[in-house]
């Protein structure tokens, strides 16, 4: 499943389909110009070409007037220090833009990692992420239990890119040397009031990711970037069938290299039905972010 990939060549849909249902995309990110382009960059030479590169308002307002109902953001720190300026830049947009909720971030390794998420919280934020392949961890780290611990104390939930998938040489550390299902699945055990969501599926684990979501009530998986026929690993429809009210509907925009509604037009190729699609599109991510 490489990293560097070409672009798909496909047309923006007008609007989210009328015969669907409201729709949450709670997979989006949010960051300030300067981290925007930096991400651009790095894409350019180590990931997919970007479509839409478009600063934080336009990412909103162009969701917004293509009916998406509502927006998850997400953001990380790629290094020490920056996590506190990023957080209060979400609450700012979040404070003027109703529809977007946003999470929170930290850098693992900060010295004062729990209060730098108290006082995200503080302002309003409604989670955290954490990426492992960006920030160089593995989820099992011992160093990291004081912020699951916060997590769970103020009953936020923890978003955190711990599949192995995408791969990149580029990244700090190997991926494959970082994550694995076994250690979310020690996650899990060792923070069992801990909502912890995992992006992609768990790409590429997926029959692990499966089981995982069998045995733990509070995994949730969601679907960024794996329905729409882009990556070689395609995830079987069990993942998607075994724990229906686990699983929510996310994109990864604005770093997408096809169009915004790539994968929402191709998302009835599983076969929901009318209750559990409307559960993947927006019921589960209202209740997992406790959303309106």
């Amino acid at each position: 499943m490489p990293l560097r990939a070409p672009a798909i060549v496909d047309v923006d849909g007008e609007r989210v389909d009328p015969d669907l249902p409201y729709v949450v995309d709670a997979h989006v990110h949010l960051f300030p110009d300067g981290i925007f382009r930096a991400i651009w960059r790095w894409f350019d030479e180590h990931g997919w070409p970007i479509r839409y590169r478009l600063p934080t308002p336009e990412v909103i307002d162009f969701l917004l007037a293509r009916g998406v109902g509502r927006i998850v953001a997400l953001h990380y720190a790629h290094k020490p220090g920056v996590a506190r300026p990023l957080n209060a830049y979400m609450a700012e947009v979040c404070r003027t833009r109703p529809r977007v909720t946003g999470l929170a971030t930290v850098y693992p390794f900060d010295d004062d990692a729990p209060a730098i998420l108290e006082e995200a919280f503080a302002l309003g934020l409604a989670g955290v992420k954490l990426h492992c392949h960006v920030q160089a961890f593995a989820p099992d780290d011992p160093r990291l239990h004081a912020i699951y611990e916060t997590c769970e104390r103020h009953e936020k939930p923890l978003v955190v890119h711990a599949g192995r998938e995408p791969r990149s040489d580029a990244y700090p550390r190997d991926p494959h040397e970082l994550c694995d299902a076994d250690r979310v699945a020690r996650v899990l055990a060792d923070h069992p009031r801990l909502d912890l969501c995992v992006p992609h599926l768990g790409a590429d684990e997926f029959d692990a990711y499966t089981r995982l979501l069998e045995r733990h009530d509070r995994l949730w998986l969601d679907t960024t970037m794996m329905l729409g026929d882009y990556f070689d690993a395609k995830p079987p429809p069990r993942i998607l069938s075994v724990r229906p009210d686990r699983i929510l509907y996310g994109t990864d925009f604005p770093i997408l290299p096809y169009a915004w509604d790539h994968e929402l037009r191709r998302i009835r190729r599983h076969d929901f039905d009318d209750a559990t699609l409307e559960r993947v599109l927006a019921t589960n991510a209202r209740a997992l972010y406790r959303l309106p």
